[in-house]
């Protein structure tokens, strides 16, 4: 009869523990259908899933001189486990894989308890359990920079968008990130990232400012307001924005310009994203001036965004077309991932307002990142707590890996 086993190995990591466990089970005439390996802390966990026909090689080989003999070479506990083999026969079933990326400024046995509750009304397991952030023993946000938990979950007949709700709440109301996304090759293979600017990738809405310096911030602001929160056509509210800026003097632009705050993380995702190879671009409904100047700071491959219209030094407040709204940020990833060929599945968009929803839903991956509140329920991704460089986590990144490169 044959019989398929779950050998065990566990304890302090060393060289050739792996090498010696095969040999074991290849002297003892035994299948290997699986392995999986993995350490913590210098703790490994060791398992390997087995098949025999021969009922007494299994028993020799559990209570022959080799198994305890490995015990002894390698420090490693051994044991045996049977299989439900009438599990293994059933026929397939619907099933789902999904990564889930849950990023805090510390851990606690509270938020894992309640996070894995969620996980499990939807009948999910939790097949690994890795760390992609660097271990820091305090568990000091301060002083490790929050922690990343990366799940690999796997289940039957799942309602994502229901657990995708369920987590976000939990995720506001805790004030921490859980990412919900489908696992797939994909994953590891994006090479497209389009991001919007204003509120994204700076900490401001340019429009806004250059209102402040002409005298018109509060009627242009409460326009930006609606626009971002879906209320009013983008752009309509662009025309009627613009407008109120004519006769605003050229000189302000470079000063607003040279003093742009940067959203956290972002000089350190781009550091990254460069040297991994990935393709940037932004995408804004703001003004290619402010752009431009992002890209030669911080390196983007491309700019798309709305010019600014000057005539003798001033701003004419006129719109030059065609205008960079939800639609046209679309189209322009789209466009851009067919110039270069990459499959839409390996494009990323990251954005905080309406204007970007359309953008977001089109890429492979889309992120609404410190969102309003309508982005982030429509959105697949949302981070709200975290800086741009948890962006890297998303990819599948994980913080002892970059460092090392």
């Amino acid at each position: 009869m044959t019989q398929r086993l779950l050998v065990r190995a566990t304890g302090q990591a060393r060289p050739g523990q792996l090498a010696r466990v095969s040999r074991l089970l290849d002297d003892g005439g035994i299948q290997l259908l699986d392995i999986n390996q993995r350490v913590t802390l210098d703790q490994a966990v060791l398992e390997v899933l087995i098949e025999s026909d021969d009922d007494s090689a299994v028993l020799s080989l559990r209570s022959g001189p080799s198994w305890q003999a490995v015990e002894d070479e390698t420090g490693l506990e051994l044991s045996l486990h049977q299989v439900d083999q009438a599990a293994m026969k059933r026929a397939p079933t619907p099933s789902s894989d999904l990564i889930m990326t849950l990023m805090a400024d510390r851990l606690s046995a509270t938020l894992l308890a309640q996070v894995d509750e969620l996980v499990s009304q939807q009948g999910l397991v939790v097949e690994c359990l890795q760390r992609l952030s660097g271990f820091n023993a305090s568990n000091d946000a301060a002083s490790a920079g929050g922690v990343c938990l990366d799940y690999h979950l796997h289940g039957e007949s799942v309602d994502i968008e229901v657990l995708r709700q369920s987590l976000l709440a939990l995720a506001t109301e805790q004030g921490i990130d859980i990412a919900l996304q489908e696992d797939s090759p994909w994953r590891h293979q994006r090479r497209l990232i389009c991001f919007d600017m204003d509120s994204t990738l700076i900490k401001a809405e340019v429009i806004d400012e250059l209102a402040r310096r002409h005298g018109v911030f509060d009627a242009v602001a409460a326009i930006t307001e609606r626009a971002m929160r879906g209320e009013i056509d983008f752009q309509q509210s662009f025309r009627e924005r613009m407008a109120m800026l004519n006769g605003l003097s050229e000189s302000v632009l470079e000063d607003i310009a040279g003093n742009l705050e940067l959203m956290d993380g972002l000089e350190r995702l781009m550091t990254h994203l460069k040297r991994l190879g990935y393709r940037t671009a932004i995408l804004s409904g703001g003004f290619t001036y402010f752009a431009r100047y992002l890209q030669q700071r911080l390196g983007f491959d491309e700019v798309h965004a709305n010019e600014l219209i000057i005539d003798a030094g001033v701003v004419t407040g006129e719109v030059q077309l065609p205008i960079v709204d939800a639609g046209r940020k679309a189209e322009l990833l789209l466009d851009m991932a067919k110039r270069h060929g990459i499959a839409p599945e390996q494009t990323v968009a990251v954005g905080d307002g309406a204007n970007d929803l359309k953008m977001l839903a089109c890429a492979g991956m889309g992120v609404a990142f410190h969102a309003k509140p309508l982005v982030r329920e429509k959105a697949r991704i949302s981070l709200s707590h975290q800086g741009l460089d948890a962006l890297l986590y998303l990819l599948g990144h994980d913080d002892a890996a970059l460092q090392a490169q």
